[in-house]
């Protein structure tokens, strides 16, 4: 496997493969001379506070805050840590290139290479490299991230068609050295054979849902692909006497912990007490206090659609709330005057009104010679008919200045609350903004650059936006972060996510945060400090590299990975395969090929082969997923399944054994 890349995602995606698949990696990196990583940016200006944070909770609990470095932070740190002991010499070789050119790439054997990950934050170097490694080996397997979507539905088509008319390769039958634990390298002749394939992911997409989910309580985890999509949801232990709703399935369960549900850090260092994934009927039965995590529905999800209202302003927003009541209080006076003037004179109501309206705009004759209350109604509509001018007049200056700020982005309103502040709106945060909006959660975005990619976004769903930095004083006040239900920091400094969140601490100190952070012991050492410090207030520390790792491994194995939801600081994954070649699922019942803690069947797709579920849903005018399989249903060679799988269940299933680390 090549993994070539410029951030921690690359670091990270090596080490799962090596680590969960027991492959043998070559990693394409920057010189470190000329690459500074994320982690190493303001590292000096955040451990100054941090260490303030510190010496705060010594002082108050009179005790070491118990951090360590040993723990994992963004929740992979063991794995990262576990692929550098007891490795055998050239497990992985790093090459360092300023480039990615074609010297480069085959340089790191891309021409004997079995899959190829491109996972540079720029696009364009991606496409390139891709391109590139196409034409070096048409039958490698390509995986690529890319920012744009409909830019990468393209690309992958154009490079699967190249793939084609190069000659599509055979799948070989049989498996090499790399089911035994020890795989060959990328020129053994027993090693797989794969089919050439090009898959597209975005690091932004597989992370947005759950940091959205993370900034709001009792939100659904949803995983979205490919016109499937799977709902699941957090749910906390039942009270005593009650019993839980175990949806379609039970997925986890989580930390046995009474007030944070990561206090046990929820990692797999965590044993009995972290959680537990796809656990058993017996082991759900017997956690009591726990929650869990269950999925709630697997649907086909139809295309997506376009949210928001656009530049346009709707109606009701063209007008504030004053002149709205003043324009209600004019027709109420209209409504009046009629029915007096009805009573007056007896005319019927239709031409009492208009009468009335005569008067109101000034060009009925006078009342000469009528009777006294008639002359007196008269002049009452006169006087509203004054009071309509200026009402007017604002109604028309109001309006055009809604068109004219219809493209400027918005200022908090000043009742706002119960809101999430977002930092940051780059490419993680744009994505995560698009996600709460769609589940109408009010937000409220801070950014320093005034021409972020995500302030469009920001402007055409009019959500508020605080221009600024936020270290500097009142830019948080300005987010109304004193009434905010949730801070979600994700920029890319880790400095800056630091310094947002103690300051937003210090002002509620109940608030829930979540933090991006790239580098792990310092992550661990943030998230424990601030759980001693606060308690009684939710803080999560995430890493989107984490998050979206395990999604790119398992499409560099060949597999279809649709998506992957945080379990506290575990990831569970969610996969599309075929039955025909794994012998745990061929010819088993659905309640046979489950294997609690790796993987459970949940869906079965009955879409034709090679089809596009969408477009197959379409057709038949049904969806065309089986959510509801009996345990006795006998799964057959040709069907596809939708399953949930932890990462060394999907590695077994690939039919490669992690291999055994050094004290396990």
């Amino acid at each position: 496997m090549v993994v070539a890349g410029d951030d921690a995602l690359a670091h990270r995606l090596a080490a799962e493969l090596r680590g969960v698949y027991g492959e043998q990696v070559t990693l394409v990196v920057p010189p470190a001379q000329r690459s500074v990583r994320p982690p190493v940016v303001g590292r000096t200006r955040a451990t100054a506070l941090f260490d303030r944070v510190s010496a705060a909770v010594n002082r108050a609990s009179g005790t070491g805050n118990g951090n360590g470095n040993g723990g994992n932070g963004g929740g992979d740190g063991a794995a990262l840590a576990g692929a550098r002991v007891g490795e055998p010499p050239g497990s992985e070789r790093v090459v360092e290139a300023a480039e990615l050119t074609e010297d480069v790439l085959g340089d790191a054997g891309v021409e004997r290479a079995a899959a190829l990950a491109l996972v540079y934050d720029d696009d364009e170097t991606n496409i390139r490299a891709a391109l590139t490694a196409r034409r070096l080996n048409p039958r490698i397997r390509l995986v690529l991230r890319l920012y744009n979507r409909r830019l990468g539905q393209h690309i992958e088509a154009l490079l699967d068609q190249a793939s084609a008319l190069a000659g599509a390769p055979l799948r070989a039958g049989a498996q090499g050295p790399g089911t035994s634990g020890d795989p060959g390298g990328p020129g053994d002749p027993g090693r797989d054979v794969y089919e050439a394939s090009t898959t597209v992911l975005s690091d932004a997409d597989t992370a947005a849902p759950a940091l959205a989910a993370t900034a709001v309580a009792g939100t659904s985890k949803v995983v979205q692909t490919d016109g499937l999509m799977l709902r699941a949801v957090e749910r906390p232990p039942p009270a005593p006497g009650e019993v839980a709703d175990p949806g379609l399935c039970t997925l986890a369960l989580l930390s046995a912990t009474a007030n944070d549900p990561a206090g046990a850090d929820g990692s797999e260092g965590s044993g009995s007490q972290g959680p537990q994934l796809l656990p058993d009927e017996g082991a759900v039965a017997g956690a009591t206090g726990r929650g869990t995590v269950v999925l709630e529905n697997v649907s086909y999800a139809g295309p997506e659609l376009s949210s928001g209202r656009g530049v346009v302003p709707s109606f009701g927003s063209l007008l504030s709330r004053r002149l709205r009541w003043s324009f209600a209080g004019l027709v109420a006076c209209v409504v009046g005057l009629a029915v007096a003037s009805m009573l007056v004179t007896g005319e019927r109501p239709l031409q009492a009104t208009y009468l009335t309206l005569l008067d109101l705009f000034a060009i009925n004759d006078p009342a000469i010679g009528e009777p006294l209350g008639r002359q007196i109604l008269q002049l009452c509509s006169g006087m509203v008919g004054l009071l309509l001018l200026p009402v007017l007049l604002a109604a028309v200056l109001e309006a055009l200045g809604t068109f004219r700020s219809g493209s400027a982005l918005r200022k908090p309103p000043r009742g706002l609350s119960g809101h999430v502040v977002l930092l940051g709106v780059g490419k993680i945060g744009t994505r995560v903004l698009a996600r709460l909006r769609e589940l109408h959660i009010p937000v409220v975005c801070v950014e320093a650059d005034p021409e972020a990619r995500g302030l469009a976004l920001a402007r055409r769903l009019r959500v508020p936006v605080v221009l600024g930095d936020v270290t500097q004083e009142g830019v948080l006040e300005a987010a109304k972060i004193r009434r905010a239900h949730a801070l979600l920091a994700l920029t890319s400094a880790d400095t800056t996510n630091l310094e947002a969140v103690l300051y937003a601490r210090s002002v509620q100190p109940d608030l829930r945060v979540v933090l991006r952070l790239y580098d792990d012991d310092f992550a661990t050492a943030v998230y424990r400090t601030l759980r001693a410090a606060h308690p009684g207030a939710l803080t999560r520390s995430r890493s989107v590299s984490h998050l979206a790792a395990p999604a790119f491994a398992g499409a560099m194995m060949g597999r279809q990975i649709l998506g992957a939801i945080p379990v506290e600081r575990r990831v569970l994954l969610f996969a599309a395969i075929d039955v025909g070649g794994h012998p745990q699922l061929e010819g088993r019942t659905v309640g046979e090929a489950f294997r609690a803690g790796s993987w459970r069947v949940l869906a079965l797709d009955t879409a034709p082969r090679g089809q596009h579920r969408a477009a197959s849903a379409a057709s038949s005018r049904g969806p065309s997923l089986v959510w509801d399989l009996p345990a006795t249903y006998v799964l057959k060679p040709e069907d596809r399944v939708v399953l949930a799988a932890t990462r060394r269940g999907l590695a077994e299933l690939l039919g490669r054994r992690p291999r055994r680390r050094a004290g396990t």
